[in-house]
Order: structure tokens, then sequence, then C-alpha cells
């Protein structure tokens, strides 16, 4: 409809013999102002040196009644065209909204594309890092604003499993005796690692020896303790995705990457890369960057070396991508600058597609601290955890047969739509509190909207009242001016990477829900417009789910 609108003012402007300038088409700030609203006027005014208002009145007389669902248009303040749109238009987008199912809101703007969306990358041998779980419930939902946008999206995890934090968790099972099949074992073991490695005695050069004999691979020993561990860590992380709703299609460790990530660099010492005092490095500088170290004095591959390493396998799993996405903490976005640079040069399939560094902020609580109410630094395992506890107390007070599952799913819903909220790259402050709320803006309150519009339709069901069109209250629901917008949103959050615009939509369409719940009897045998109220209701229960699916947030049945 926007495209349509702009269509018929170019024409327009053409007709009339106006200057053909740039303007907007949006969505007002208040639905009183009408669906769309345009600026048109006020430019044309300052090209033309007339006033606004008249430049306002002469485009609205000779629009007017010529587009098609336009009901009217009115000129407001210095000279906006406010369009309103007509009945039918809401009846039949709803009625499309209702065939699309599942796949309302969708488009094909990404149709033909091959994505690659690396996100998690953990250290493993301790728990998940705060900053990794983050990434993981960005990096999902930008996952699946592709995959609705029709692009085959292929989901990359990069888990560390050589370097220090292996071999001080290793040191830890050694010198404590500790179980590298037990997660809670491999936890305490790289916490008494880290310590004894921050104390600068000989336990710090215990642990160097034993991260040099691990990238060796000679001592059969330390390798088993390492593959155990590696091995449990990779079962733990597995569940955690699977609570969260992701499962990776191509995963690739560290280790793997190293050699052939040495060998690329090695190869084109002189034409991409250059040797400077001992080192390996690349000189950024000649594309505004600056000099990166890819390969150490010591001939030892540094992270950006393993990262070249890392791109050639990963491709090679996939290789018609067309894109690549990484989504990892907003510090690395200087050094992902030169990485990309760097693979470029290297390799020359590169030139026409697409390599994006997607930068996440930093999370804290409330207070400010990031400690856990036990003490420890706070993690992304210790968050889920603590949020699970928490939720379960809620779940329990629900009609729900499954406390556990429901437990689960109210838990993810709170912390997803606290992360989700906030524009990606900004910084977030998590209010445990707030987030686990069934009232205002959380992700349970969205769950428990969409549960209750279920329960009005069963209800409405059973007295024999069915979703249809059959009579059509002659002003369009506010609801009905919300709904249509759920495809604009969409296109807009993958375009931008921003699954915050579905946080807001669905938050908007949820409250406003609830306040034609509270104003108009839905299930009212009496009343010639309850079926439409029940295609309406079963509309917004739709795009509420859908909307949540795209936040990797589960809908329950019951609440």
């Amino acid at each position: 409809m926007e495209e349509v609108i702009k269509t018929a003012i170019s024409d327009t402007l053409q007709t009339l013999g106006l200057p053909n300038v740039d303007f907007t088409v949006g969505h007002p700030s208040e639905l009183a102002h009408g669906d769309y609203s345009c600026n048109v006027a006020m430019v044309v005014a300052k090209e033309a040196r007339e006033a606004p208002k008249d430049i306002a009145e002469l485009i609205c007389s000779a629009i007017t009644n010529q587009i098609e669902y336009v009901d009217k248009i009115e000129i407001a303040g210095p000279g906006f065209l406010n369009f309103y749109l007509a009945r039918d238009f809401f009846t039949q987008e709803i009625l499309r909204a209702q065939n699309g199912g599942t796949q309302w809101g969708s488009n094909q703007t990404q149709k033909g594309e091959v994505v690659l969306i690396e996100y998690t990358s953990p250290n493993l041998f301790k728990p998940l890092h705060i900053g990794n779980l983050v990434g993981n419930i960005i990096g999902e939902s930008i996952s699946r604003l592709f995959v609705f946008s029709g692009a085959k999206v292929v989901r990359c995890n990069y888990p560390s499993d050589i370097g220090l934090t292996v071999a001080k968790g290793v040191w830890g099972l050694q010198k404590n005796n500790l179980n590298p099949n037990d997660i809670q074992d491999l936890g305490l073991a790289y916490r008494n690692g880290n310590d004894a490695y921050e104390k600068e005695g000989e336990e710090k050069e215990e642990i160097i020896k034993i991260n040099q004999a691990l990238y060796a691979g000679t001592d059969v020993t330390l390798m088993a303790l390492r593959d155990a561990g590696i091995a449990t860590s990779k079962a733990r992380l597995r569940d955690l995705c699977e609570m969260l709703g992701t499962a990776f299609d191509v995963e690739i460790l560290e280790s793997e990457a190293s050699i052939p990530g040495l060998q690329t660099v090695k190869e084109h010492i002189g034409d991409v890369f250059e040797e400077s005092e001992g080192a390996v490095v690349f000189k950024g500088e000649k594309v505004g960057l600056h000099t990166r170290v890819f390969i150490s004095s010591k001939g030892l591959p540094t992270y950006e070396a393993k990262d070249i390493g890392h791109f050639a396998l990963k491709i090679a799993t996939t290789p018609n991508w067309t894109q690549s996405l990484i989504v990892t903490a907003n510090e690395q976005s200087e050094y992902f600058k030169v990485v990309f640079a760097a693979i470029t040069e290297l390799f020359p399939e590169v030139a026409d597609k697409s390599l994006e560094h997607i930068a996440t902020g930093f999370l804290t609580l409330t207070t400010g601290k990031m400690s856990s109410r036990k003490g420890n630094v706070l993690t992304g395992e210790s968050l889920l955890e603590e949020m699970k506890e928490s939720a379960r107390v809620r779940a329990q007070e629900t009609r729900a047969e499954n406390v556990d599952e429901l437990t689960e799913q109210i838990a993810v819903a709170a912390l997803k739509y606290q992360i989700l909220r906030s524009g990606v790259g900004s910084n977030i402050v998590f209010d445990k509190e707030k987030a686990l709320s069934f009232e205002g803006d959380s992700g349970p309150y969205l769950q428990y909207t969409s549960a209750r519009i279920g329960s009005t339709i069963t209800k409405a069901s059973e007295l024999g009242i069915h979703a249809g069109t059959q009579a059509v209250p002659p002003i369009p629901y506010i609801l009905e001016r919300l709904l249509y917008r759920f495809p604009e949103v969409i296109a807009m959050a993958q375009e931008e990477r921003a699954p915050q615009y579905v946080v807001t939509y669905i938050t908007e369409l949820a409250g406003a829900f609830n306040s034609f719940y509270a104003q108009e009897k839905i299930a009212d045998p009496q009343d010639d417009f309850a079926p439409y109220k029940v295609l309406v209701a079963g509309v917004v229960q739709q795009t509420i789910k859908n909307g949540l699916w795209i936040l990797g947030i589960n809908s329950p049945e019951q609440l």
C-alpha cells in the first residue's frame, strides 16, 4: 500500500507540473492521524517557494478518490497528507493473514540466497559465557528472519577447543583428580586452573607446558583428558542450545582451523601478508585499517590466522553460499574489519558475495554488577538456571500439565525478550523481575496473551461461534489497523538485522488486543459481529505466534 500511494503521488506531481522530489510515506505515530502520512507538500513547497498548505490542497484535490482502498485524505499540521484506508482493505488483509497461517508475514526478498550465519561459538571446558548467550539469542533470531524472508540458512558454530582455557581445565582435572565426564567437575577444574594460573607461580608454568603439549598432541594422558572434557562440554552445549531453540548445521572446532589457517597465511607471504620483526602481519593501513599479526614470532597461528582457516573450512561445507554473517561482541568490530579485508584478498570468490559482522552489546544486571546471587561471576549458564528457578514459581501457578516444560518456556521467553528488545549492538540492562512478569513488556506477557486468545476462541467455538465475514463492522477495529503492518515489520527487521522491531510490534499488538478484550465481548452468540471478532482474534494470535517464532520463543497453549 505504501508503494501504491507513492506511485499515485509521483504521477500526480507530474500531471500538475510540480517538481519531482524525494518524499516519504510512512505510518503516523498515532492512528488518529490516519494509516499513512506523507510529507510531499512540504518538500515541493520548499523547492517551488510556495505555501506548503497550498501545495497540499492542490495534491489532495488531484488524488482524492483516485487510489484504490484509500477512503479519505486529510491535510494536517504544516501540510502533511494523511491517508485513511477503506473498510474493505482491512477485511481483505485479515483474510490474507488468516490464509497465511504460520507463513503470515513472510516474504521472498531473500529467495535464492544461501546464508552462513555463525554465532554462539563458545570456549569449551568452561561455563557458557554471558556474551555467547547473548550472541546465541541474537544470532538465532536473525537466522529466523532470513528463513522467513525465503533464504536458505546454514547455522554455524565455531567453538574453541584448544588454548589456555582448555589447558587450565586439563590442569585442574589432573591436579584435583576430577572426572572429565562430569560437567560439574569440569567447571570446578577450570575454575581451579584459572585461579592457579592467575597466581603467577609455578602452577602457571605447569599450565603453559600443558598448553604446549596439547598443541603438539604428544602426551596421551593429557590428550585423553582433553578429549573427554571436550565431549562433555559439547554435550552440555547441545543441551543448552536445544533449550534455546538452536540446532547447528555446521560445527568447526578451533583446533581444526589452525593448520589450514597457518598454511594459507604462509602461502601468501609477499602478496597478501608480509614479515615484520619475525612475525607475519597483514598491513591493514593499505585499506584504511590497522596492522594485525597472523603468525606470531614463534611461528604459531594467531586467532586471525585461525579465522582464515576457519573461513576456508566453512565455505567448503557450503560452496554455493552468497552471504556470510558472524555474530559476536562489538569489541571485535575492528578485528573483523581486518580479517575480512584479508579474506577478500585471499579468496577471489568473495568479491561478489557479502561478509558481515553483526556486533552485540554487553549484558549487565540492574544492579550493575556482573555476579550471580551465589556470588560467582555471572555466566550464561547461571543466568539461565536462575531464570528457570524463578520461572518455576510462575509455571506452578498455571493450569499447565507439564510444569517442567512450561518452566523452561517461560524462562527462555523472559530471557530472550529482554535481550532482543534492545537494538542489536546496544548494551542490555537485564531486570529479572520485569523479565518474568505476566504484565507489561515481557516475553511471558506475550505468551499469556496468545494463550488467552486461544482460550477465548475455544470458548466461542463451544458456543457455536466460528470465524467468518458474514457481518463486518463498518469501522475497522484498531487491531485491524495494526495487523496489516506485520509483513512490513518483518521485512524491515530482516533488512536492518533488527529483531527489536518485531518485539516492539507484537508487544503493541498484544496491548491493543487486551484493550479490545476488555471493551468487547468476543464470545457472544447475540452479537452479529462475533464471528468477525473471532476471526480478528485468531489472526492476532497467529501474528503473535509468528512474531514469537522469529524471536525464538515458544507459544504455550495454556498459561
